[in-house]
């Protein structure tokens, strides 16, 4: 009896054991999101296990477990694979850690950006470039979108250091082109710089400085010159004006000064006072648009060279 006893004693103990132990663990799973650090979170949802592969051959892991306010645009793993097939690789492998960090880093903000906290316009991320950072566009009129084509499918998932944002597509360092692209309101200026020829000059190296008119300006132009559009101008008429609008390194508009600017098609004048403006007649209306090899400031007509 005393050992039938004893052994019916051990199997209950035995039992509040396994029990404690699962209760335990499940206390672990059951880690509030709010909790979690953004690295956390990504390790512990399954469609992050391309970005978390991703964000530890880049050596990101630590930057994400650390304390701040950060704003992650985390693409799926969805988002990664099409990446991959758009590039012909198989996979994290594939790309260098060089290749990963600046790609990486332009989904992140310096600071913590909910959705309410959110409006159209330019935000400055953590990748690098000539002068400071990438600029990331921003668009609220219809849902969140990320340059133009990329969709914020999840908001606000709120955690520890931060917020995370779910996108769709893998955003890619963006050239000055490609900046322009991603803007609507400079479609003309795309359409006259494919017609002259130029995207291949403007996605080099550089680093160029573009001083970019909006569509706004072009009409104007075709209006002074009556005609009906960039179909009416050559590309040899052109490359001139293009080349006008254009200046050879990563200029700043707190590194603008007042006088005489070489561009690659003579020089213009800048004025500061009262207001920026080239030539005393167009006017420098937003600045700072930085791409990976250079720098677009937007100005409200088309510069025509002597």
């Amino acid at each position: 009896m005393k050992k039938q006893t004893f052994t019916l004693a051990l199997i209950a103990l035995t039992g509040i054991f396994i029990f404690t132990g699962c209760e335990k663990e499940a206390e672990e799973e059951m880690k509030p999101v709010s909790d979690m650090t953004i690295a956390e979170y990504a390790v512990s949802d399954k469609n992050f296990s391309i970005l978390v592969e991703a964000l530890a051959k880049a050596d990101l892991v630590n930057a994400l477990n650390s304390a701040g306010n950060f704003t992650v645009f985390a693409p799926t793993n969805t988002a990664f694979t099409a990446l991959f097939n758009d590039l012909g690789v198989s996979g994290i492998a594939d790309l260098s850690k060089e290749a990963l960090t600046p790609i990486l880093l332009y989904h992140v903000l310096g600071t913590e950006a909910k959705s309410s906290m959110i409006s159209s316009g330019y935000y400055n991320t953590l990748s690098p470039a000539q002068n400071g950072f990438l600029s990331l566009k921003v668009d609220v009129a219809s849902g969140v979108k990320l340059n133009m084509n990329t969709n914020v499918t999840t908001a606000d998932v709120d955690v520890k250091n931060g917020v995370i944002h779910v996108i769709d597509k893998v955003l890619l360092p963006p050239t000055v082109v490609d900046q322009a692209l991603a803007n609507e309101n400079f479609t003309i200026l795309v359409q006259a710089v494919v017609k002259a020829g130029l995207v291949d000059v403007l996605n080099g190296t550089g680093p160029f400085t573009i001083f970019a008119p909006t569509n706004a300006a072009f009409e104007a132009l075709f209006a002074a010159l009556d005609i009906s559009g960039i179909a009416d101008l050559t590309a040899e008429q052109l490359i001139p004006i293009l080349q006008y609008h254009v200046v050879s390194g990563n200029v700043l508009s707190t590194q603008l000064s007042a006088g005489e600017v070489q561009t690659l098609n003579g020089k213009f004048s800048v004025t500061l006072s009262p207001s920026p403006a080239i030539n005393g007649n167009s006017n420098i209306i937003a600045t700072d648009v930085q791409g990976s090899n250079g720098v677009i400031h937007v100005i409200d007509s088309v510069l025509l060279p002597s």
